[in-house]
């Protein structure tokens, strides 16, 4: 009987450890990713500003060949809204097109509906970088509510490698 006491107050332990961590973990979180692009700035800006595009180097778009897409309003223009719902590791969401400024950075908002609800901030810039190469910057960022801000302790290596898988992608997909 003192083993089986001693194992449930172990597993309670364990289970406890992440919520007591939680207390002291940031609630907001911002990655960022980038990639230099043998292109001129106008050529890959209007590549990112197209959101249809990100079914070609989005790796979340991309871990999911069954895919299901939902666009509102014209591509690229400020109030699309890019909608998917997919398997597991994709989950169902939409980001919206916010602002625009041409050639030089697009905001975006996120919200994430399956398999959890979530908003979250992003952003693209380009700068270019002599006449024929154009770095991208892709940021993201958002808040989560305690106890989930435990998980902002594994966003840089998620979210963040998402997003550099992404970046080369399109690196690649540009380059052609």
């Amino acid at each position: 009987m003192k083993i089986l006491k001693r194992i449930i107050i172990i597993i309670l332990v364990l289970l406890a450890i992440p919520f007591i961590m939680a207390i002291f973990i940031k609630k907001n979180y911002s990655v960022e990713k980038q990639v230099t692009i043998n292109k001129p700035e106008p050529e890959v800006f209007d590549y990112i500003k197209h959101l249809k595009n990100q079914n070609d180097y989005n790796a979340w778009c991309l871990a999911d060949p069954n895919l299901k897409n939902e666009y509102t309003g014209t591509d690229a223009t400020e109030g699309f809204v890019y909608g998917w719902s997919g398997n597991e590791n994709v989950g169902k969401g939409k980001i919206e097109i916010t602002k625009i400024n041409e050639n030089e950075r697009l905001d975006m908002d996120l919200h994430f509906i399956e398999p959890f609800e979530g908003e979250a901030k992003a952003y693209m810039t380009t700068t270019p970088v002599g006449d024929n190469a154009t770095t991208v910057t892709w940021v993201m960022s958002g808040h989560s509510n305690y106890p989930m801000n435990f998980m902002n302790l594994f966003t840089e290596s998620t979210v963040g490698n998402n997003l550099q898988t992404s970046l080369e992608n399109m690196k690649s997909n540009l380059e052609k």
